[in-house]
């Protein structure tokens, strides 16, 4: 009986890997960090038989519409070079951005979902606020400056998705500084409802910062739900 209950074990779980291998997932960093901050779920990833391309890019150094055609070509390049049915992609913050402003005008053949860790998607009142501070823009470069709310705010002018996205939005906040500068409840950089955008499939709030949330093993099980799913697991018992 042990027997047969671990072979049905095996099959069970059979379809799940083997569907992963012919995926493939591009993780994009977001402002000021390198590919080396996605690790985490380049390992997770990998581990459940997707292909990953962690791209790293000079976010401090371009516009969000020259780094959106940069990172996003690369990733899919490296997905295509592995001969894969389906292409995800998984963000943080600016990442998901240069997702949003890619697919405004480009498709992707073999698009499947896109989760959205920490979006600036209705911008950052951070930005509005500090913008003009001696070093900001030395620090965030010329994409920082184009990630607040009003009238230059590239993320506001995308309008809605029409791709299946899953946005997890932080509620901690180790930089009591900035959260001055944002409405309750935020992550240190984003607020909660700024992280929204029209069309998206699903939307979760977890109790994780804008800078380490990439890390955390819950967040990680929550987008290697939606990408099996197109839904994150709104119940406690997710493992």
């Amino acid at each position: 009986m042990r027997i047969l209950i671990s072979l049905l074990s095996v099959f069970l779980f059979m379809p799940l890997v083997a569907k992963a291998d012919h995926e493939c997932v591009v993780l994009l960093h977001g402002l000021v960090r390198t590919a080396d901050s996605m690790d985490e779920l380049e390992e997770a990833l990998s581990d459940s038989g997707y292909r990953v391309v962690n791209v790293g890019y000079p976010s401090r150094q371009e516009t969000i519409d020259r780094l959106s055609a940069m990172a996003v070509e690369e990733g899919i390049v490296g997905c295509d070079q592995a001969s894969v049915e389906t292409i995800h992609f998984v963000t943080h913050s600016l990442g998901g951005i240069l997702v949003r402003y890619y697919l405004a005008d480009t498709s992707i053949a073999k698009l499947g979902r896109v989760v959205m860790l920490a979006p600036p998607n209705q911008g950052s009142e951070v930005v509005d606020e500090w913008h003009g501070v001696p070093g900001y823009e030395w620090l965030n470069g010329p994409a920082g400056q184009q990630l607040g709310t009003g009238e230059d705010s590239v993320p506001r002018a995308l309008g809605p998705v029409d791709f299946p996205l899953g946005v997890i939005a932080g509620t901690r906040s180790i930089n009591p500084i900035l959260s001055q500068s944002l409405p309750n409840p935020d992550d240190g950089k984003v607020s909660v409802e700024n992280t929204r955008v029209e069309g998206m499939a699903d939307f979760i709030e977890m109790p994780y910062t804008h800078t380490f949330m990439m890390g955390a093993e819950p967040v990680i099980r929550q987008v290697q739900h939606f990408l099996r799913s197109g839904r994150f697991s709104h119940n406690s018992d997710l493992p």
